[in-house]
């Protein structure tokens, strides 16, 4: 270990006991971080990259988890430091910034008082020096409002907000090295780029080092100066940003790269890991302007399936005791929606995307305006009708695993909107068509007795996606369905909506904030900001020649890489 060398970590292993059982999870992981350095660590979900980053702060759980190998920091080791030697170093000497600052955050505490509790931990400040020094925080990480922030619980500020509340309070005792462990993961674009930009602004102020985990390489490599790429505990490649991004040797590398929506070709199939692991043939069939020119006339010579009429949906909140205040969430948008299409739907949190989603499903019913579904207006629906129309159009959860019920099987759940709209004439079919469908998303019929806990994430999106095309809809609205995948995990469910359109003949609007994603799976693109329809086109028009200076602005934000 050098002097300029801050955190040594030498063949760290860790392993977590339960029933007598012991899973090794890390296996002999070792890197340095310098000081004034960031490394990012990449990888999918359980590749270890949090286990690593927990290890460091003394985090595992002492009864379960067993660690050996060395953590060096500062010279001196901290592998087996006691909880009250750690919680010297915690916060004040190593901070971190967590994946999710909602469940992060005290939910009864106010946001100021949070930051203002560090500071009192760590510091000799007096408790006014402690709020000023919060304000001035709260300037550093860009906060619109300081005082505001400062008065305000957590439920109250935005996901952005939040998690620049977490910065702020990760930075608070100038700590000399910052864990962000997926800091953007459930932010917009443009967000997203904010907080990299902050992050960076930062570290290179305060002379910080930087631990940044995430599975999206690209980000990473807008980041990072050194890269280490994980997978199943182990270390695959470990190198400048530049060596990995641009000339990996691990073909695990190659697939996390590729399998990222390309924003210059279209091609027909995504590359997932299993292809490149296992050597399948990696020529991919690209789908040219031609092509898609003539597979949209034949797409719109017929009449539209859906047509959405100056739709608006107002909501009202109580402004004092008599006072009322009106929002717009949607402003009088139009479209039209064809067999066969998929129309994407992208803008930032709280433009109004999901609220329209809504209002096609008649969950949440138009203020104002037509939903025509083959011609008949849908607002105006007798309760009979809207049962046999949830048929027709079916939605697909952001949130697998919050959206299947934990005490049903998979079979059962599948089962369930079958049983519901007396589809097949008993259980014996319908268990026969569960099966048939588990297989046609990719997974096994011995699946049909497993909980949904069984699973991991793309599993899940698949079993939800199996449930959701049970009742053979027509149209199927997918809701962020893919925003809380790992990349990989994401290129899979992808091929398989665009494999199911087209075996099947789905229509699909696709709901999401990742303009990558949506101009990989759209037709059309409709582009919405403040409830308003900001750009409406070809995808890949809208995307090579933008109009308006909002979809400028989110097409700059895609994470693109060096």
């Amino acid at each position: 270990m050098n002097n300029t060398t801050l955190l040594s970590v030498e063949n760290l292993c860790v392993s977590f006991f339960s029933e007598k059982k012991e899973n090794q999870v890390l296996h002999d992981i070792s890197f340095e971080i310098q000081k004034n350095e960031i490394l990012g660590i990449v990888g999918e979900s359980g590749s270890g990259k949090s286990v690593a980053s927990l290890a460091i702060l003394g985090l595992l759980p002492i009864k379960t988890a067993k660690v050996s190998g060395e953590i060096r920091y500062n010279n001196t080791s901290i592998a087996h430091l006691s909880q009250k030697q750690y919680r010297s170093i915690r916060g004040n000497q190593i901070a971190m910034i967590f994946q999710e600052p909602m469940s992060s955050l005290n939910p009864s505490m106010k946001c100021g008082k949070q930051v203002v509790e560090i500071l009192l931990e760590h510091t000799a400040l007096s408790k006014k020096e402690a709020k000023n020094e919060v304000l001035s925080l709260f300037e550093k990480v860009k906060l619109p409002d300081p005082e505001r922030a400062y008065r305000s619980y957590p439920h109250q500020l935005s996901g952005g907000q939040k998690q620049r509340i977490m910065i702020a309070m990760a930075i608070a005792c100038k700590p000399k090295l910052l864990i962000a462990d997926e800091p953007t993961t459930a932010l917009d674009v443009t967000v997203q780029k904010e907080i990299i930009g902050l992050l960076k602004g930062l570290q290179q102020e305060y002379q910080m080092s930087v631990l940044f985990i995430s599975h999206d390489l690209s980000l990473v490599s807008e980041i990072a100066d050194n890269v280490l790429v994980m997978y199943q505990g182990k270390k695959v490649e470990y190198g400048t940003s530049d060596q990995i991004f641009h000339h990996p040797e691990q073909e695990y590398t190659k697939a996390l790269i590729n399998a990222r929506p390309d924003l210059d070709v279209r091609f027909r199939k995504l590359p997932t890991i299993a292809d490149f692991l296992g050597n399948t043939d990696q020529k991919r069939q690209v789908i040219t302007k031609q092509q898609r020119e003539e597979d949209h006339k034949k797409l719109y010579s017929s009449p539209p399936l859906l047509e959405v009429i100056n739709v608006e949906k107002t909501y009202f909140s109580k402004v004092g005791l008599f006072d009322t205040k009106e929002f717009n969430a949607v402003d009088g948008v139009s479209f039209k929606l064809y067999e066969g299409e998929t129309l994407g739907l992208v803008g930032e949190s709280g433009c109004g995307k999901s609220t329209l989603g809504n209002a096609i499903l008649q969950l949440d019913k138009a203020t104002a305006g037509q939903i025509l579904y083959r011609g008949k207006d849908i607002t105006q629906l007798s309760v009979s009708e809207m049962r046999e129309l949830r048929k027709e159009i079916q939605l697909i959860f952001q949130d697998p695993f919050a959206s299947l019920n934990p005490r049903l099987t998979v079979g059962k759940a599948i089962m369930e909107p079958m049983q519901a709209h007396k589809l097949y004439s008993n259980d014996v079919e319908r268990r026969a068509k569960t099966i048939e469908l588990l297989d046609r998303v990719g997974l096994d019929s011995v699946y049909f007795d497993r909980y949904p806990h069984e699973f991991s994430g793309g599993q899940r999106q698949r079993i939800g996606i199996a449930r959701t095309i049970a009742l053979k809809p027509k149209l199927i609205i997918c809701d962020e369905s893919v925003s809380a995948l790992d990349i990989s995990v994401q290129a899979q469910v992808l091929n398989l909506l665009n494999e199911l359109k087209e075996k099947l003949g789905f229509t699909y609007i696709f709901i999401s904030h990742d303009l990558a994603v949506v101009k990989y799976m759209s037709d059309q693109l409709l582009v919405m900001n403040k409830g308003k329809i900001e750009e409406h086109g070809e995808a890949d028009a809208i995307y090579d020649n933008p109009k308006q200076k909002y979809t400028k602005k989110l097409i700059a934000a895609i994470p693109k890489g060096k």
